[in-house]
């Protein structure tokens, strides 16, 4: 029987490997476009329920550094769907007092879809209702290297001493350097993995993975799960 831990039973953020849609689109017999299509319409459902969660801060997994593995024709439909999302939830997400962040490596992202990107950030960046992270061409692996990078050139230039890093250095070097890590990560579909997701942010997150496909994963799921996390003895490492 699991033990509430009062000390550490407050979730101020969640993230969410948002997997499925293909297979959604499949068993309904259509292309695994029209899956993503619906996932990108849930997206708005789950971030409109956070304020009544308490959930202040979300970071969604829409797009991974492996998936430009795919065929051509689903990554070019991808990257046409971000750019629509954009045009289409900008206005919502203004008026919901959402502010937005991307997080990711956009080198080999589209200029296009950049520029609308750093747009939504700039006429997000003072709203504070929800804290909407999205991850496009996201790694965890690439993300940890590209910070060591940044710690390596700041080292070489004379403003960071090699003695001086320790594991509160590397977080401040991150894509995620101004978020909190995430106390619950969620992965829909069925596959428990974390896919190269927050590997160094999620080293003490709770995890569930359940079967429910994205497209499918609605709000009342969303609530039982942030519930459930209340129920969760949470040690860090130490003994309660």
């Amino acid at each position: 029987m699991l033990v509430r831990n009062k000390k550490h039973d407050t979730l101020e953020h969640v993230a969410i490997i948002m997997d499925g849609n293909g297979r959604w689109a499949q068993n309904k017999g259509r292309p695994r476009l029209f899956g993503h299509q619906a996932g990108a319409r849930r997206v708005r459902e789950i971030v409109e329920s956070c304020p009544d969660l308490g959930i202040k801060y979300l970071t969604i997994f829409a797009f991974s550094t492996e998936n430009w593995k795919r065929t051509q024709l689903e990554v070019s439909g991808l990257m046409k769907l971000f750019k629509r999302y954009i045009y289409k939830e900008t206005q919502p997400l203004v008026e919901a007092g959402v502010r937005v962040r991307f997080i990711g490596d956009r080198l080999r992202l589209e200029p296009a879809l950049v520029a609308l990107m750093d747009q939504l950030e700039e006429l997000t960046e003072n709203n504070s209702s929800v804290n909407l992270t999205i991850a496009i061409n996201y790694g965890g692996r690439d993300e940890v290297t590209r910070a060591a990078k940044r710690m390596a050139k700041d080292v070489l230039n004379g403003q960071l001493i090699v003695d001086n890093i320790d594991e509160e250095t590397l977080p401040k070097y991150l894509d995620t350097h101004v978020l909190p890590d995430p106390g619950l990560v969620i992965r829909t579909s069925g596959e428990a993995r974390i896919s190269n997701f927050l590997l160094w942010q999620s080293a003490y997150a709770e995890y569930e993975f359940i079967d429910t496909l994205w497209p499918d994963f609605t709000k009342e799921i969303f609530s039982d799960l942030v519930s459930e996390f209340g129920n969760r003895e949470r040690r860090f490492g130490g003994v309660l």
